[in-house]
């Protein structure tokens, strides 16, 4: 039998405040939330869905009482979209409100003729 990454949860002492980074970061929405929880995702999953097919994951921020101690296990990666920044990196580590190392990666998406890559 196999599974589905359906979600990531993040420990963190504000859910409210890492969910509108991440919203803002991703392009996402909240999608459910209650008493120390919040959950946003780039589409509302439905119970059937999640179950006929595999469906992009949510994130889900979980209130807990202890702080950040050490560096992170595990961390995000997103990708930038070219807006003619400038030459290209392959990345560069950020760190959200609560000090969780991401890493920002070069855009996938081919680039586009004619773009001069001057800011």
């Amino acid at each position: 039998m196999t599974s589905r990454f359906t979600e990531l949860a993040v420990d963190c002492h504000d859910p409210e405040r890492l969910a509108a980074f991440w919203c803002e970061v991703l392009d996402f929405a909240v999608i459910d939330r209650s008493e120390g929880k919040v959950e946003i995702g780039s589409w509302t999953p439905t119970v059937e869905e999640v179950r006929a097919r595999q469906m992009p994951p949510t994130l889900v921020f979980l209130q807990v009482p202890e702080g950040k101690a050490v560096k992170n296990r595990l961390h995000l990666d997103v990708t930038r979209t070219h807006v003619g920044q400038g030459p290209d990196r392959s990345w560069v580590v950020m760190s959200d409100p609560e000090g969780n190392e991401f890493c920002v990666l070069r855009t996938l998406a081919p680039r586009s003729q004619g773009l001069s890559g001057a800011a």
